[in-house]
This record gives C-alpha cells, sequence and structure tokens, in this order.
C-alpha cells in the first residue's frame, strides 16, 4: 500500500482531497489510563483539589479534537458537526495494561463526525489522548506513576476505504 503523504521523491505533502466527494464521516475512538485507588476514589466522591477530574476531561477532549490539524502536521483542518465525548470511571474490569498499584483506570471515548472530504478518525483519537493528559495533569499532584494507554480506532464510516469495525475491544 503506498502511503498518501508523501510524494514520489519521499517529501511530506498534504493529501489534495479537492476531487473526492464530500461524504458522512464518523469515526470513534477509545483509550484508558490506569489509576490508583486514591485517585479512583477521589474522582468518584468528587473530593479532587482541581476540580471535577471527568467533566474537565470531556471539555479538553473535544477542545483537542478541534485543534488536531494544529498538533497533526499534515491533518486537513475541517469542520466538524459533532464532537461527544464520554469519560467514565472502570472499575473490576479485566484491563491487561493495569498493574497491581495501578489496577482501576478511565475510560475516555470520543465521537466525531463531519461531511466533507476526508476522515475524522485523527481528530477522534487527538481527543482521546487530550482528554487522557488532562486527566493525568489533574491527579498527577497525588500519583505521578498512572499509565496511559492503549488508545485506539474502534470504528469509522465514510469515505473511499468505507467502513471498519475494530474487532476487538475493552
Amino acid at each position: 500500500m503506498d502511503l498518501t503523504h508523501f510524494d514520489e521523491q519521499g517529501n511530506a505533502w498534504m493529501v489534495d482531497v479537492s476531487e473526492k466527494d464530500h461524504t458522512h464521516r464518523i469515526a470513534v475512538a477509545e483509550g484508558f489510563i490506569a489509576i490508583n485507588d486514591a485517585i479512583f476514589d477521589r474522582i468518584q466522591s468528587g473530593t479532587m483539589k482541581k476540580g471535577d477530574v471527568l467533566s474537565v476531561a470531556q471539555l479538553a477532549a473535544i477542545m483537542g479534537a478541534k485543534q488536531t490539524s494544529n498538533l497533526i502536521p499534515l491533518c486537513h483542518p475541517l469542520m466538524l458537526t459533532k464532537v461527544e465525548v464520554h469519560c467514565h470511571l472502570v472499575d473490576g474490569e479485566s484491563l491487561a495494561f493495569t498493574t497491581d498499584t495501578h489496577n482501576k483506570a478511565i475510560k475516555i471515548t470520543a465521537t466525531v463526525k463531519t461531511t466533507g472530504q476526508t476522515g475524522v478518525e485523527m481528530e477522534a483519537l487527538t481527543a482521546v489522548q487530550v482528554g487522557l493528559l488532562t486527566v493525568y495533569d489533574m491527579c498527577k499532584a497525588i500519583d505521578k506513576g498512572m499509565i496511559m494507554g492503549p488508545t485506539y480506532l474502534v470504528e469509522k464510516d465514510g469515505g473511499k476505504s468505507g467502513h471498519f469495525i475494530r474487532s476487538s475491544s475493552k
């Protein structure tokens, strides 16, 4: 498969989408940050010094989706028609990346939509990552050992490549 962001000489370029049809595009991404019991309990009880971690992470994720083309050099600026983010505490699930001391998590799911000539996968993934970084920033005074990841595309639809659904996700 050819890489679309390089010309024949190997120079980076922004893909020309001017001939592509405008289609409805959607992407869903999700990611996790493993946290310890103290952080989990404070978020659940609403006693974090910096405020409501999940609400701030949700807002940061939305803002991150809107700023993707400013952060990722070859992404097109897009007019997003919807960014929906859900952040929630995860307790009791078997997550492969957790440890004995970081055995709980926060899961962030972002759904991004547009009607346009290129997809919104990068916007959904960026939203999740910015949300996870926000959680880390708000909780690092309690524990700097939090573990971010995995983050992945769950689903995308629209455009020439069609519909993609991840075969397995947590």
